[in-house]
């Protein structure tokens, strides 16, 4: 369906005619930067480009048409739309004493113009995502929108966009749940005062906070601001009190906190505030996180609403670093693969209780998060002063991480990782054609497969594969395992007789391993059970989803039955599954359904779906022959790039789901720190020790078990 680029040059008239240190980095070149970049990288000729229109009064009126709002200033106009109008006609000296009157705003005789356009196409881009026009796409704005509140301008936003384009889809299109995410690292308190009584928009929003020192001080900027009345747990704030967050702090917050609350919320359309000040080099952020972060961020949201995404530009003042974001994000939303994460996937302490205090004062109100350790972590002394005010930011706060100095040109900036779409980004091989498989236009069955003399060499050391129908299959894997590998095709469906599916897997690792894969994950689901001369180096990182019980006989091999409900399902996803892959980071992602799965559809392509934003998007899917061709076709199509189908709004896990993931993750988060929700005691861990777990007893108590070798990584 394609993805939409909505812009206006227009929107590059504002500009600041007076002398302000603080508004000076809101200048037109942040459009014209990304915009330059966009075209350098051909992206923007793959995408469906739409011209912005102004916003109606009547559009604006959505959302600006109350006066009363929490933080207006008692200059503030009650016609609050009329007086932005009258900025056309005012003199230099008229627009800066009205700018005075707000919080971190400059008026231009262009800003009424240039922020009509700005919401109107948040309006066009929704409309074209509902109606089917696209699937999903970018509104390159200006001014940004998200601290706009109903009757006042306030950092640097006019007319608040996104909350516009909400309401918008509530109204004309009749939506009643919509996902808004503020990646933005600042508040945008502008939404959350609209929103915060509305159990229709769950509003989530990650920024710098620094313990209420940081702009724009809001003491409703921490995690137990949850909203009111009936909006109570639609407002998710994660407040960061340190700078430096990084990759790992970004997905980890996604995956143990965003994610599980999105998937029970179940919207029919997200809206992403995207700002990105809060990616590396930004000199308002102070952040560690490189643009492809936000190429996984986006792959992550895909996976909701059927995929319709409408991202909106807020910030990003480092033009290197916004332009780069801003191509991570698109690449993405056309489908293509998400380059490999840089950095170790390590979690800081500072981010582990930020996410940690925010799942505890949601837990309340979610399902998901109940049944589970969301015990809140100790706050910390108060930072404010008796006058009420927090105090002054030391120069070089505390910081999560080394933060780079954001005058200087970051080593990520320098070399943008790319990753370059392959000549086929999916291949179905399958032992005969089926006329039956219902497949995207550019997906093909692949034909060729590998020589004679090759597959019976690789199929020797086991028996099983002897037979004439194992080897067909078998050539037909190692012939699409070699394109993937090799960089022809990204990913693909490969299909074997359900005899002999163990020993088809075991060639696919050690051909995988032999030919260029360094780290290669592998996700079996069934029973299928891990090759006995799978090598321990770290190489493979294995993966049971069916086994009889939870496990973990080494850091490198972990079983865990298949969850019987479909809150269970997401809870090992999100919680054991991705973490787990994204602390591996492989180059070579293997998936076998094999016998016994118990997958449906839709959870094997939501699990595929998500996987895919791995090693660069290599994924090969090993199927039974038997397997109906509506499972191969969805998986293809998954793979390809388009949004799994919704599993509807999810139901509470089983407390046995919540034991087995519980028990797992106590275990294996001193070795996999993408694990970690919280800080646990670990002084007790020592290299090469035995672990010591507590399981369920047949008598329904808890006994002691003894698990394999663990080695903690340094």
């Amino acid at each position: 369906m394609g993805t939409a680029l909505v812009y206006h040059e227009d929107m590059t008239a504002t500009r600041l005619l007076w002398d302000d240190p603080e508004c000076e980095i809101e200048r037109p070149e942040r459009l014209t930067a990304a915009l330059d970049r966009l075209r350098q990288r051909g992206l923007e000729q793959r995408c469906l480009r739409l011209s912005a229109r102004e916003a109606s009064k009547e559009e604006l009126g959505l959302v600006h048409s109350d006066p009363a709002s929490p933080a207006c200033p008692s200059a503030c106009s009650p016609e609050y739309v009329s007086l932005v109008r009258k900025t056309q006609v005012l003199g230099e000296e008229e627009l800066q004493a009205l700018s005075r009157q707000f919080d971190a705003i400059y008026f231009h005789p262009s800003t009424f113009h240039c922020a009509r356009l700005a919401a109107g196409a948040g309006l066009q881009l929704v409309d074209a995502v509902l109606t089917g026009a696209v699937q999903n796409g970018l509104a390159l704005v200006r001014p940004p929108g998200h601290h706009s509140q109903r009757a006042a301008a306030n950092g640097f936003c006019v007319f608040n966009n996104v909350a516009i384009a909400a309401a918008h889809a509530k109204q004309k299109h009749g939506l009643h749940r919509i996902l808004i995410v503020d990646w933005d690292v600042h508040h945008g308190q502008g939404i959350q005062y609209l929103f915060e009584d509305d159990p229709s928009v769950l509003y989530f929003s990650w920024h710098r906070y620094e313990h209420g020192r940081f702009w724009p001080f809001l003491r409703e900027s921490d995690a137990d601001a949850v909203g009111r009345g009936q909006g109570l747990g639609f407002t998710v704030n994660l407040p960061w009190n340190q700078v430096g967050m990084g990759n790992a702090d970004y997905v980890a917050a996604f995956l143990h906190l965003l994610l599980p609350l999105a998937f029970e919320f179940d919207p029919e359309l997200v809206l992403v505030s995207a700002g990105f000040d809060s990616a590396i080099g930004d000199p308002e952020g102070q952040m560690q996180a490189t643009p492809e972060c936000f190429a996984h961020l986006t792959q992550l949201l895909q996976v909701l609403a059927g995929g319709r995404v409408c991202a909106m530009l807020e910030g990003g003042y480092h033009l290197e670093s916004l332009a780069e974001s801003v191509c991570m994000t698109v690449q993405t939303l056309l489908g293509d693969p998400a380059p490999p994460l840089s950095g170790p996937m390590v979690p800081c302490q500072s981010a582990l209780e930020s996410i940690q205090s925010a799942r505890a004062a949601q837990a309340p109100y979610w399902k998901s998060l109940q049944l589970q350790d969301v015990t809140p972590v100790p706050t910390s002394p108060s930072t404010h002063s008796p006058e009420g005010r927090p105090p002054p930011l030391l120069p070089g706060g505390p910081m999560c991480k080394a933060a780079a100095p954001a005058s200087a040109p970051s080593s990520f900036l320098d070399q943008p990782c790319l990753c370059p779409a392959p000549s086929v980004r999916t291949t179905v091989a399958l032992t005969a054609p089926d006329t039956t498989l219902v497949l995207p236009p550019d997906v093909i069955q692949q034909e060729g497969s590998a020589l004679r003399e090759e597959t019976e060499a690789w199929a020797r050391p086991h028996e099983s594969l002897a037979r004439e129908e194992a080897l067909t299959a078998l050539g037909k894997l190692l012939y699409l395992l070699d394109g993937m590998l090799d960089g022809q095709v990204n990913n693909g469906i490969a299909a074997t007789p359900a005899s002999v599916a163990a020993a088809t897997l075991d060639v696919a690792i050690q051909r995988g391993l032999s030919h260029g894969a360094q780290r290669l994950l592998c996700v079996a689901l069934g029973q299928l059970d891990r090759p006995p001369d799978l090598a321990h180096d770290g190489r493979t990182l294995w993966l049971n989803i069916g086994g009889k019980e939870a496990t973990a006989l080494s850091m490198f091999h972990v079983c865990t039955p298949l969850p019987v409900m479909t809150g269970g399902f997401l809870n090992c996803i999100l919680g054991l599954v991705l973490p787990l892959a994204y602390g591996f980071q492989p180059d070579l992602v293997l998936v076998a359904l094999g016998p016994g799965h118990g997958l449906q559809g839709p959870h094997a392509a939501l699990l595929a779906a998500m996987l895919r934003g791995l090693a660069g998007g290599r994924v090969l899917a090993l199927l039974e022959e038997d397997s109906t061709p509506q499972l191969a076709g969805i998986l293809a199509r998954v793979l390809h790039g388009e949004a799994p189908p919704s599993l509807g709004p999810s139901s509470m896990a089983s407390p046995e789901d919540v034991q087995a993931l519980m028990y797992l993750r106590g275990q294996l988060q001193p070795q996999w720190k993408m694990l970690q929700v919280r800080l646990i005691a670990e002084a007790w861990l020592c290299p090469g020790a035995r672990l010591c777990r507590r399981v369920p007893s047949s008598s329904g108590g808890l006994k002691s078990a003894k698990v394999g070798a663990f080695t903690p990584q340094k």
